[in-house]
């Protein structure tokens, strides 16, 4: 998992913060809301939060791994995968400081009763916030042999399950990727005053 090193402008950085916002709106735009849309969803050069008032996922498993950036700097993450995912109230924010001050951008979906949907999610966060059950859960379990597509290093601690429940669901990431992302009800806001989903 490797992230892209920030250069340049502040604007520079809130750009590549947007550009997955980019390609999702012009897919939707382009017919493609009421389908599945391939999307990689990656922050590069900065954490970002993710919000959501529910998440319901099946095929989980977590265990610790390393997420590199293009300079070398290694970031010690958690990763979890999640092979299909739906999302209740979706909130995603990041915010840089510019000379203009606090510029972010935050991208809603998953409202009114049809929440967002991921296949084949994969994150890897810092920090994790949410009331927690999971179905036929493991602890203590080889990270090589969790029972998802994506798995650990042999000898590493790991845990999965076949189903995963969170609400209230607040959460600080390096990246976030998926083989699809479906986000109905998509609004992608550019934010001046530091605001963020928590």
């Amino acid at each position: 998992m490797k992230l892209k090193k920030v250069t340049g402008s502040y604007a520079g950085r809130i750009l590549l913060a947007a550009v997955p916002v980019a390609i999702v709106s012009t897919l939707v735009i382009g017919g493609v809301a009421q389908g599945a849309v391939p999307v990689s969803m990656t922050i590069s050069g900065s954490q970002f939060k993710i919000a959501a008032s529910q998440l319901d996922g099946t095929s989980f498993s977590q265990y610790a791994g390393v997420a590199t950036d293009t300079a070398g700097k290694q970031h010690a993450v958690a990763i979890a995968n999640i092979g299909q995912a739906k999302l209740t109230n979706l909130c995603q924010s990041v915010v840089a400081d510019t000379p203009l001050g606090k510029v972010g951008a935050i991208i809603t979906a998953g409202g009114g009763g049809t929440p967002a949907e991921a296949t084949d999610l994969q994150i890897g966060m810092t920090d994790l916030k949410g009331n927690t059950s999971f179905d036929d859960v493991r602890i203590g379990v080889d990270a090589s042999t969790v029972q998802t597509k994506a798995k650990g290093a042999v000898g590493d601690f790991a845990q999965d399950s076949s189903a995963l429940h969170i609400t209230d669901l607040q959460q600080i990431s390096w990246s976030t990727t998926a083989a699809v992302f479906t986000l109905n009800g998509m609004h992608m806001q550019v934010t001046t005053d530091g605001k963020e989903c928590f």
